[in-house]
């Protein structure tokens, strides 16, 4: 009787020191994370588990969804100083900057470079620069990284293999040059096939085709150039830019209503087998498998235009969290970072999202569709690293522009006119 009553008073000790061994108790001390990532949501609530009990610090991940509701209550939060402690910022480089300029956003360098840099190096260099500026930028920032990518994007074309093959293609070599694209476009209307889908409707997706098509015809100085207003958007090369989308609309290749299509619909036509080619981010390697888990598809730069430059596509960080300098927990929020860009919570977040990680030393176990688009950082570039950016007015011009090539309504030569008339309209307000 004895001995049976101390073993169970041992069984209970022992089980009191396990739990103090694998966890820590809650210490009192708490952080606040806001985002806008829904597929995100559960991965970042286990890993808050993960970090609660390795260190009894809490972290409260905060939803807030649709993108454009989130930035919202970021704008509105920095106007109350009522922001968290660790936030993201959703838009160009220079409402980035604001925030910083304003107070609100705490500069990582000196974390980013302690113990050899080691934080700083275990990133995709490309991601890193998305969140950093540089000596003499043209936001008059001070130089430093001011964020930490969690994840890596970058955006190129995807195309079914088995409708590929039924259109008499080979399915494991997708359309290397631009004709070879065009060639596609031919043979849709026969099969009763969408050709190329994606959310054009969402002007930006095709401000970025565009770009890509501009740095491979006329190489990125020319492009910064021309946003610097040194060349017009008239020139020659930016015709060619501009005719590449009437001449994908006459050979067929693209789907019908593209110019209205949300990104959301387009996914679902590609994921359903209903269009050949998407052109599409990364993520949507975790939004086909959520749609269509038996989906046989790869991913490849956009076709080259042009041998007298590198194609090139937008890439590097995919989602950033920034401190709030002004928060009392900043310290803890470095360290939570820090962890949370580790590569075992790294490779946790890339598997149950499927999306890249940016820690580069995570990348080893995944998927080959993963793998091409993590290949393609090394073609990655974006407005955010140019250190400058066009006139909003002028983006909207150009790419609603291309909206109304598509549909026949307007020539690229009429939409060039058009945009150097705006470009020139913001350059002497600027003056």
């Amino acid at each position: 009787m004895r001995y049976g009553k101390f073993l169970s008073i041992l069984v209970i000790a022992s089980l009191f020191l396990f739990a103090g061994c694998s966890s820590k108790p809650y210490s009192g001390k708490s952080i606040t994370v806001w985002h806008w990532m829904t597929d995100r949501e559960p991965a970042f609530n286990e890993l808050a588990k993960r970090y609660e009990a390795k260190t009894g610090i809490k972290v409260n991940f905060e939803l807030y969804a649709p993108s454009d509701a989130y930035s919202q209550k970021v704008r509105a939060a920095a106007q109350g100083a009522n922001l968290p402690d660790i936030f993201g910022i959703l838009g160009e480089k220079r409402d980035f900057s604001s925030f910083i300029k304003a107070g609100f956003i705490l500069n990582l360098t000196p974390y980013m470079l302690e113990d050899n840099a080691k934080w700083k190096n275990s990133f995709f260099s490309k991601a890193l620069a998305v969140n950093e500026f540089n000596d003499g930028n043209s936001y008059a920032v001070a130089p430093g990284i001011y964020g930490v990518p969690i994840d890596i994007m970058t955006i190129q074309m995807v195309y079914n293999k088995s409708l590929f093959k039924e259109l008499g293609f080979n399915p494991n070599r997708p359309p290397q040059t631009f004709e070879e694209l065009l060639a596609v476009g031919k043979k849709l209307k026969a099969a009763n096939l969408e050709g190329l889908v994606s959310g054009w409707g969402e002007i930006w997706m095709i401000d970025c085709l565009a770009n890509n098509y501009a740095f491979n015809i006329m190489g990125k100085d020319k492009v910064i150039a021309t946003i610097k207003g040194e060349v017009p958007y008239t020139d020659a090369d930016w015709i060619k830019v501009l005719s590449l989308f009437k001449q994908m609309q006459e050979s067929g290749l693209l789907a019908s209503g593209i110019v209205t299509m949300v990104n959301k619909t387009a996914e679902q036509l590609f994921a359903n087998e209903k269009a050949v080619f998407a052109f599409n981010g990364s993520w949507s390697v975790n939004v086909y498998k959520g749609m269509n888990p038996k989906l046989e598809y790869g991913a490849f730069l956009p076709p080259k235009a042009s041998d007298k430059y590198p194609m090139a596509i937008w890439g590097g960080a995919g989602s950033s969290f920034m401190i709030n300098a002004r928060s009392k927990n900043k310290e803890e929020a470095v360290k939570f970072l820090s962890w949370l860009t580790e590569t075992p919570q790294q490779a946790y977040l890339a598997e149950a999202t499927n999306n890249l990680p940016a820690n580069k030393d995570s990348i080893n176990k995944i998927s080959d569709v993963m793998a091409s688009f993590a290949k393609a950082m090394d073609y990655a570039t974006h407005p955010n690293v140019w250190g400058v950016s066009e006139f909003s007015p002028v983006i909207e011009a150009f790419d609603k522009g291309i909206q109304s090539i598509i549909i026949g309504e307007k020539t690229p030569e009429q939409v060039a006119a058009e945009v150097q008339k705006i470009k020139e309209r913001e350059l002497a307000k600027k003056r």
